[in-house]
C-alpha cells in the first residue's frame, strides 16, 4: 500500500472501483469518465469525484494530503451555486485492489456528488436543440446576482493586478506550445502571443481601476456549458469551479462572463452569447467591464486550447479522445485568432413611442450584429434611483423617475455610456423613445466624434396596435418598461418625428431582421 504523501498509480484503484460490489448502495454498472485532471465514477444515484496525482504548474494533485485538501475546498466553493448537488468529502480506505468507500485511514479521498444525466449538461442540450432563450436569461440573471454577492478581494492581495492576470496567460503559450507540432498552429499561437502581450500593456490602466473599484472577486473560474445542467424544472445548476489555484478563481468578473460567451461563439451559438451578454449587462450594469471582454474572450479561448492540448498527449486516454482532443485544440486556437480581429463598430439609437417595438426590435438586431451591445433607456433610468431591471417604481406620469429632470439625466447617462462602449471597441444599440430631435442631435455628434457610423432607426404602428401592446405588456408586468396606455396618449401628442434630414432608417417591425441587418453595417460612418 501506498504511503500517504507519495504519489501513487491509481490505475488498480480506479479499476476496483469500477465494480458495482465497492459500492454501499445499490449499483448496476459503473461509469467511468475522465478529464485532464480527475476521474468520475457514475457509480448507482451517486458521482464519485477523484482527483489524479498530477503537477501541471497551475496545480499540484501530487500529495494526498494536498488532493483533500482540495475535495474540501471543491466542496465548500460549489456549494455556493449547487448546494443541493455536492454532498460531502468522502475517505476512501483498505487497498488500492480492494478500497472500501468511507473508511479511515484514507489512501485516497473522493468528492461525492448526485448524478445527474449526461443529457442534461448544457453542452448537451444545446447540441440536441433544447436551448432556449428563456434559459440564457435567466442564466445571466443568475450570474450577475451571483457576482453581486460573492467577495470581493483584499485591495492588498495580488488578485486583479496586471501582472497577475498576465500570467496565466502567457502560462497558456508556454505549456501549449511543446504540445503542438503543425507549424501553422504554432504560427497561430505565435500571434495571439503577440496580440495578448500589446493588449496586456494596453490595457494596463483598465486592469488598474478594475481592481480599485472593487471587480475582482471570487468566482467560478471555469464557466463553460460542459459545467452546468439544466435541471427538471427548467432551471439551470451551475458547478465545478475551481478549486484548485485561487489566482484563478479570484477574478474579475468579466473574465468568468467572458468564458461562458466564448463557449457559447465556440459550439456556433453566437446569438446565445450575444443574448447572455447583453442581459448580463442590463442586471449588472457592469459597462465598464466592456473595455476587457475580448481580452478575457482570446484568454479562455486558450485556456481551451490548453487542456485539450494536454488531453491529447495523455497516454491514459482512449486514441480516439485523444484525437478527439487534438482536432479541439486546433478549434480553440484558430477562435482565439478571430475573437482578436474585432469588428468596426457603430451607433444605432432607435425612435418611437411605447409600445412601437424599439426593444423587441433592437432585441433581434444584438443577436445578429456582431459586437453589439444594447443601452436600454428604462433600465438606465432605474438604475439611475438604485432599482433593478423588473423593479416596479410606482411612479406616476410626471412624478418620481418620470420627471423632466429625471429624463435629462437617463439621456445624459445613455450618452455617457454609448461613449465608452463605442471607445472600447464596441457598437452600441440605444433603446429610447428618442421624442425630440434636441435628444438625438448630441449622439450623432458623438458618432461624428467617434468616427463611427450612425443609424437611427425609427419604430412604428398604428395608434390602436400601440394602445393593445402597451396594455398587455403593463398587464403582464415582466418587463423593465413602465408606461401604460396615459403615458402613451401623451407622447403621440408631443412626438417630434425624424425629419427628411435626420435619414431614419424605417420598421414597422415586419421586415427581415437579416434586410435591416445588411441596411445597418452598410452605413458609412458620420
Amino acid at each position: 500500500m501506498p504511503f500517504p504523501d507519495e504519489p501513487f498509480d491509481q490505475s488498480a484503484l480506479i479499476a476496483a472501483l469500477r465494480q458495482p460490489a465497492c459500492y454501499p448502495h445499490p449499483v448496476a454498472t459503473v461509469e467511468h469518465l475522465q478529464t485532464h485532471i480527475s476521474h468520475v465514477l457514475l457509480a448507482g444515484d451517486y458521482a464519485y469525484k477523484i482527483k489524479k496525482p498530477v503537477n501541471l504548474g497551475f496545480l499540484d494533485f501530487t500529495s494526498l494530503a494536498r488532493r483533500h485538501y482540495y475535495c474540501e475546498q471543491e466542496l465548500r466553493l460549489n456549494r455556493r451555486l449547487a448546494p443541493d448537488l455536492y454532498l460531502d468529502c468522502l475517505p476512501i480506505g483498505g487497498s488500492p485492489v480492494q478500497p472500501v468507500l468511507g473508511s479511515e485511514p484514507a489512501i485516497e479521498y473522493a468528492v461525492r456528488m448526485h448524478r445527474f444525466s449526461q443529457e442534461a449538461l448544457l453542452d448537451q442540450v444545446l447540441a440536441a436543440g433544447r436551448l432556449e432563450s428563456r434559459h440564457i436569461e435567466a442564466l445571466a440573471r443568475q450570474l450577475a446576482d451571483f457576482q453581486r454577492t460573492i467577495s470581493a478581494a483584499d485591495p492588498a492581495a495580488p488578485f486583479g493586478e496586471p501582472e497577475q492576470v498576465r500570467q496565466p496567460m502567457l502560462d497558456d503559450f508556454t505549456c501549449t506550445r511543446p504540445r503542438l507540432s503543425d507549424p501553422a498552429d504554432l504560427a497561430i499561437l505565435a500571434e495571439v502571443e503577440r496580440w495578448t502581450l500589446e493588449a496586456s500593456e494596453r490595457l494596463r490602466p483598465r486592469l488598474l481601476e478594475r481592481k480599485a473599484s472593487g471587480w475582482i472577486r471570487e468566482g467560478h473560474g471555469d464557466l463553460h456549458l460542459g459545467n452546468m445542467i439544466l435541471t427538471d424544472d427548467g432551471q439551470i445548476t451551475i458547478f465545478d469551479c475551481i478549486e484548485f489555484n485561487d489566482a484563478l478563481r479570484w477574478i474579475d468578473v468579466v473574465n468568468d462572463l467572458a468564458f461562458l460567451t466564448m463557449d457559447l461563439h465556440s459550439r456556433g451559438a453566437e446569438r446565445f452569447a450575444r443574448r447572455l451578454l447583453n442581459t448580463w449587462l442590463e442586471f449588472s450594469g457592469d459597462f465598464a467591464g466592456m473595455a476587457l471582454l475580448t481580452y478575457y474572450q482570446v484568454y479562455r479561448a486558450m485556456v481551451r486550447a490548453k487542456v485539450n492540448a494536454i488531453q491529447a498527449g495523455q497516454a491514459e486516454i482512449a486514441v480516439a479522445d485523444r484525437t478527439a482532443a487534438g482536432e479541439r485544440c486546433r478549434d480553440y486556437l484558430r477562435l482565439a485568432l478571430a475573437l482578436t480581429q474585432e469588428p468596426a463598430p457603430f451607433l444605432l439609437i432607435t425612435h418611437g413611442v411605447s409600445g412601437s417595438g424599439k426593444s423587441r426590435r433592437t432585441g433581434q438586431l444584438l443577436e445578429v450584429l456582431p459586437g453589439a451591445l444594447r443601452i436600454r433607456a428604462d433600465v438606465e433610468r432605474k438604475r439611475l434611483f438604485g432599482l433593478g431591471p423588473l423593479d416596479d417604481s410606482r411612479s406616476s406620469l410626471g412624478q418620481g423617475l418620470y420627471t423632466a429632470e429625471a429624463s435629462a439625466r437617463t439621456y445624459q447617462r445613455l450618452l455617457a455610456l454609448a461613449d465608452q462602449l463605442l471607445a472600447a471597441g464596441h457598437s452600441v444599440l440605444v433603446d429610447a423613445t428618442f421624442m425630440k430631435r434636441t435628444h438625438r442631435e448630441p449622439f450623432r455628434e458623438l458618432a461624428a466624434r467617434q468616427g463611427v457610423p450612425f443609424i437611427l432607426l425609427e419604430c412604428g404602428a398604428d395608434a390602436d396596435t400601440l394602445r393593445e401592446r402597451v396594455a398587455a405588456r403593463r398587464e403582464r408586468g415582466n418587463d423593465a418598461a413602465e408606461a401604460d396606455v396615459a403615458v402613451l396618449e401623451r407622447q403621440l401628442r408631443y412626438v417630434e418625428p425624424p425629419a427628411p434630414d435626420e435619414q431614419p432608417l424605417k420598421t414597422d417591425g415586419d421586415e427581415d431582421v437579416e434586410s435591416l441587418r445588411a441596411a445597418i453595417l452598410a452605413t458609412p460612418p458620420v
